[in-house]
């Protein structure tokens, strides 16, 4: 699978455009484009894979990712409902210099750290989310002013991580990504079974040794840390469809209650019973 570059027409009317919901998550989209992107998705957890980096996120997710910058569709694997706003932008959908005027000397800031991959967390996160999911009902002109505002909050908070180490735009990564691919895909199929580090480095051509160091390289974890990231995924998902921490924990292949038990604590921060209790109420 190569990585695709994807044509983005802003809304008619508008300078930028607003994407809700796309339900992109049965396709693998690998994909990159010239224009920013700011991304919230909410009620669910998945995978944050913007450039070299790989991560899971919890609940909700909010980037801003710069232009040119290879990631995946964020609602990549997840099975339950989910809402996503997504802004699609030009450098200068503004006009070519608005970015050097005083008052977005800021805002200019942000752009630029955006090409390493921006993630936010915390009361940011909470209150962009919130603005982003009023701004399709607005009219086009009350869109701009709330989507300024928005980058106004970006540029100035604290509550901002750097996903990248160097600038991630326009890497050659089409080979790379084509096995990461059928990484995600042999894991999504097989989590339930425990996945074979040996039988998925034979399927993309690498010896076990050289699957391991590619694979740490590329996401910042080990293959079981990644499995069991995934696994502890789907765990929640059937926690909140009212299964018990005994049928969650076989049902996403662990053997072992009490290991489950311990690694869901470790990685949520609260134990399975916990969790659903308080999503439940």
């Amino acid at each position: 699978m190569k990585i695709i570059r994807e044509e983005i027409v802003p809304n008619q009317g508008s300078s930028f455009k607003v994407l809700l919901t796309p339900g992109l998550n049965d396709t693998f989209l690998w994909h990159f484009h010239p224009e920013y992107e700011i991304v919230y998705v909410e009620g669910t957890s998945g995978t944050r894979h913007v450039g070299d980096h790989t991560s899971v996120y919890e609940g909700s997710d909010l980037v801003f990712i710069g232009p040119n910058i290879p990631h995946l569709n964020f609602d990549y694997g997840v099975r339950t409902e989910c809402e996503q706003v997504i802004i699609q932008m030009k450098e200068n959908f503004l006009g070519r210099d608005f970015l050097d005027i005083p008052e977005l000397s800021s805002v200019k800031v942000l752009f630029e750290k955006s090409h390493y991959g921006l993630s936010f967390s915390g009361e940011t996160k909470q209150m962009v989310g919130e603005m982003l999911k009023q701004l399709p009902g607005l009219d086009h002109f009350e869109q701009l002013m709330s989507l300024l505002n928005i980058l106004k909050l970006l540029a100035y908070t604290d509550h901002v991580h750097i996903l990248n180490a160097e600038p991630a735009g326009n890497k050659p990564l089409q080979k790379e990504q084509h096995r990461m691919d059928s990484i995600y895909k042999y894991v999504e199929t097989h989590f339930d079974q425990s996945p074979d580090v040996n039988f998925i480095a034979e399927q993309v051509n690498l010896t076990t040794a050289a699957f391991c160091r590619f694979f740490r390289k590329n996401t910042r974890m080990t293959f079981t840390d990644f499995v069991n990231q995934y696994r502890i995924n789907q765990a929640k998902n059937y926690l909140l469809q009212d299964k018990t921490v005994s049928e969650t924990c076989f049902a996403v292949g662990f053997e072992s209650l009490s290991y489950f038990n311990k690694l869901f604590k470790k990685i949520v921060g609260e134990n399975p019973s916990e969790f659903k209790k308080r999503y439940i109420q």
